[in-house]
C-alpha cells in the first residue's frame, strides 16, 4: 500500500518537459543524469531528495510559507518513522481540500493581477495580435512553409517563462524539438500554433483561462499568465500539395 503511494506520487508529479503540451510526451531517449555540484554524497541520496522534491512540487499550490514548510516536514517525519501524530489526523484530513481551495482563490486572484499589467504593457509596446479565443500572438520571425489546421500534429520547440522571467519548461534545453498534437494542449497554444507557418518564430502571451486556470498545475501557480516562444518546425505527417 505504502509503495503504491510513492508511486502515485511521484507519477502525478510531471516532468519538466511535460508542463507546457498537454498531448503525450514524444519518443526521446532517457535523459543523461546531470552532473551538477550538490551536498549529497550518494545516488541513493539523490534519488531520495527527488523524492522529496517531486512531493513538494504537488504541494507547491497550497503557496506555503517558510515557517509552514517546517510543518510539512514534521508531519512527513512522523508519518514516515511511525511516530505518533501531533494532531488529530483524522479530524483535520477532510479540511485539507478546503484549505487547498481558500489558498488557491487567494493565489489565482494575484497571479490574475500580475498577468492582466504584464499584459497591458506587453499589448501597448508591441502590437501584438489577439488569439482568437484569448491570448496575444506576437510574430519574431516570418515562416515561409504551411500553416498547420488545429487538428494536425506538430513539431516545435518553445520555452515557457512566468511573468516574472522564471524558466519552467524549454524543449531547446532538452536539444530536441516536442511533437504534439494541437487539438490535445492548452487553447493559447491550439489557437496561437495555428497562426504561424513553419519556419516561423514567435511569442505567445497565455492569460490563465486559455492556459492552466485556476488550479495551474505543479511548477505553474494558480491563474498564472504564462508566455512561451515558440518556433514551428514542421507539420508531421502534412498532405502534400
Amino acid at each position: 500500500m505504502k509503495l503504491a503511494l510513492i508511486s502515485l506520487i511521484l507519477a502525478a508529479a510531471p516532468a519538466f518537459a511535460a508542463d507546457a503540451p498537454k498531448a503525450a510526451a514524444p519518443k526521446t531517449e532517457a535523459p543523461k543524469a546531470a552532473a551538477p555540484k550538490d551536498p549529497y554524497k550518494t545516488d541513493d541520496e539523490r534519488s531520495i531528495y527527488t523524492i522529496g522534491f517531486l512531493m513538494g512540487r504537488n504541494v507547491s499550490s497550497f503557496n506555503l510559507t517558510p515557517a509552514e514548510v517546517k510543518i510539512i516536514q514534521a508531519g512527513l517525519g512522523d508519518a514516515i518513522l511511525s511516530a505518533q501524530p501531533k494532531c488529530d489526523v483524522r479530524f483535520y484530513q477532510p479540511r485539507v481540500n478546503e484549505l487547498l481551495t481558500k489558498r488557491m482563490e487567494g493565489s489565482a486572484t494575484k497571479e490574475k493581477e500580475k498577468g492582466r499589467a504584464f499584459t497591458e504593457k506587453f499589448v501597448k509596446e508591441t502590437k501584438p495580435q489577439a488569439i482568437p479565443g484569448g491570448g496575444w500572438y506576437l510574430e519574431t520571425k516570418a515562416g515561409a512553409g504551411a500553416m498547420p489546421s488545429k487538428t494536425d500534429t506538430i513539431k516545435a520547440h518553445y520555452r515557457g517563462t512566468t511573468t516574472d522571467g522564471a524558466e519552467f519548461d524549454s524543449s531547446y534545453s532538452r536539444g530536441e524539438p516536442t511533437e504534439f498534437a494541437l487539438n490535445g494542449v492548452i487553447a493559447c497554444w491550439t489557437n496561437g500554433i495555428s497562426m504561424m507557418k513553419v519556419g516561423g518564430k514567435a511569442k505567445l502571451v497565455c492569460p490563465s483561462d486559455v492556459a492552466y486556470g485556476d488550479p495551474g498545475r505543479p511548477g505553474i501557480k494558480p491563474g498564472a499568465t504564462l508566455i512561451f516562444e515558440v518556433e514551428l518546425v514542421a507539420i508531421v505527417d502534412a498532405p502534400k500539395k
